[in-house]
């Protein structure tokens, strides 16, 4: 429902590399931690993003977006929905190309806002669930 047609393979498959993964720290137990794993063994480079900045899986952390000094392909956001829009801005000002909402995270103005802005967006769906349906 909130994803265009091809977006998500677009997403995955062509839109880049580099993953900052919002709402990511060393806690095993977060489906942020293992969806960031999925992520890595699928070629993607994870940057974990958490107010504690941890690395995790081998990739240094930030605080916010704004502090990661690389561009990024893709934000994946793992907060609550009340505060996904304000994460949606932040890539929309970073530079990035897509914003991925996951499972159970939904702001639609933030849908609307990001893509009015150029980016791709996907909602309420999980890469770690949609990487195995492409291949």
């Amino acid at each position: 429902m909130y994803a265009e047609a091809g977006i998500i393979r677009r997403i995955i498959e062509e839109t880049g590399d580099t993953w900052a993964v919002v709402g990511l720290s060393s806690n095993k137990g977060r489906a942020a931690y293992g969806v960031a794993e999925v992520l890595q063994r699928h070629g993607k480079r994870i940057v974990p993003v958490h107010p504690r900045a941890e690395t995790v899986h081998g990739e240094k952390g930030y605080a916010s977006l704004a502090e990661i000094p690389f561009p990024v392909d893709v934000v994946d956001v793992f907060v609550n929905s009340d505060l996904a829009g304000a994460v949606a801005d932040e890539a929309v000002s970073i530079g990035a190309k897509a914003v991925w909402f996951q499972l159970g995270v939904v702001d639609e103005g933030a849908y609307d806002r990001t893509r009015a802005a150029g980016l791709s967006m996907v909602m309420d769906r999980c890469p770690a669930i949609e990487i195995p349906r492409l291949r």
